[in-house]
């Protein structure tokens, strides 16, 4: 009897090590996280890792709900999403809404000054014209040149209503005087896109605001087929104050001037979550903390996205063939967050 009771205390020790041990390597076993999601392309593959790593850890991952930067701000505070990775600062400062900090964290910095951001023309162009700023399509023989649709404006490739970008170019064309000159087309921005880099192919001039990590710095090369070109002069929005001097970059391939005036501030892209579930899930929190993914990386899946490869499925395999590839350093990302579960 004794030797019974041995081997069944044994047995119990041996199991509950197991268990122990599986809760270690899946410290989110038994937890759904619901993310949600930006409506810019490049949010897609960068949001895929995130969830696919956390997956790793045992979490359930909802499919993210896409929302616009406002209404995600406020359902994270709220508690109504946890997470995403699509936070752009400072440029988002101006859609936080009021106490947001109380209840809502910038969680960790996905690609430090990764968000680039200004207007570009193309190249054959600027050189004919002599367009080095925004201030050159108030003159008639530029805009004429620029314009795709008849209207007497030259058409500038802008940002659709919700993107935190459509504030800064709409501050743009009242502080340099420009509403008379540029028409700034607002409609969805890859088709947009994909309509001016069709006229470019034929010969005809585009104006465009772009970012990175994009697919257009493929498409449009900056320096071979584009050029980043000036704001007349750094003049701030309420949400830029401060950072004026991060609205200027020098050494830019394909500036046409050295630094080129951007108007834009290069944004730290970032992950945010409500504060209540971080301080619940410290494996998660480890992950939104630690991981970093190079604008590079990014761009080239939004450039498969943009070729075609844009289903879910599709994206999630990109996000699995870059973990796969990056598997060391993501394996130590994920043994960090298992020991802040423990």
């Amino acid at each position: 009897m004794r030797t019974r009771l041995i081997s069944i205390a044994l047995a119990a020790l041996v199991a509950f090590a197991g268990l122990a041990s599986a809760q270690a390597e899946r410290p989110g076993e038994g937890v759904t996280l619901e993310p949600a999601i930006a409506g810019w392309d490049d949010a897609r593959p960068v949001q895929a890792i995130f969830d696919q790593m956390l997956e790793e850890l045992g979490y359930t991952v909802e499919r993210p709900i896409m929302l616009d930067n406002p209404f995600f701000y406020t359902a994270v505070a709220l508690g109504d999403v946890d997470f995403w990775t699509s936070g752009w600062f400072p440029l988002h400062n101006a859609q936080l809404p009021p106490n947001f900090f109380d209840t809502a964290s910038i969680a960790g910095t996905i690609i430090p000054a990764g968000g680039s951001q200004g207007y570009l023309v193309t190249k054959s162009a600027a050189e004919e014209f002599g367009i080095t700023s925004l201030e050159d399509f108030k003159r008639p023989e530029v805009k004429a040149a620029f314009d795709r649709n008849g209207d007497g404006k030259a058409d500038l490739v802008a940002c659709p209503p919700g993107w935190g970008c459509e504030t800064v170019i709409e501050h743009h064309l009242d502080a340099y005087d420009l509403r008379d000159h540029v028409n700034d087309i607002k409609a969805a921005y890859n088709p947009a896109f994909a309509d001016a880099l069709a006229d470019y192919r034929s010969g005809q001039p585009v104006l465009y605001y772009t970012w990175t990590p994009n697919f257009t710095v493929f498409q449009m090369v900056p320096g071979v087929d584009s050029v980043w070109i000036n704001v007349p002069e750094i003049v701030p929005n309420e949400a830029q104050e401060g950072f004026e001097e991060f609205m200027v970059i020098s050494d830019l391939e394909g500036g046409v001037t050295d630094p080129v005036l951007m108007g834009f501030v290069a944004d730290d892209i970032q992950a945010v979550a409500n504060n209540d579930f971080l301080e619940a899930n410290p494996a998660a929190a480890s992950i939104l903390a630690n991981v970093q993914i190079p604008v590079g990386d990014v761009s080239e899946m939004t450039l498969r996205i943009s070729e075609g490869e844009d289903t879910d499925e599709d994206v999630d395999a990109m996000a699995a063939e870059w973990i796969e590839a990056n598997r060391a350093q993501v394996d130590a990302w994920l043994e960090e967050a298992r020991a802040a579960a423990n």
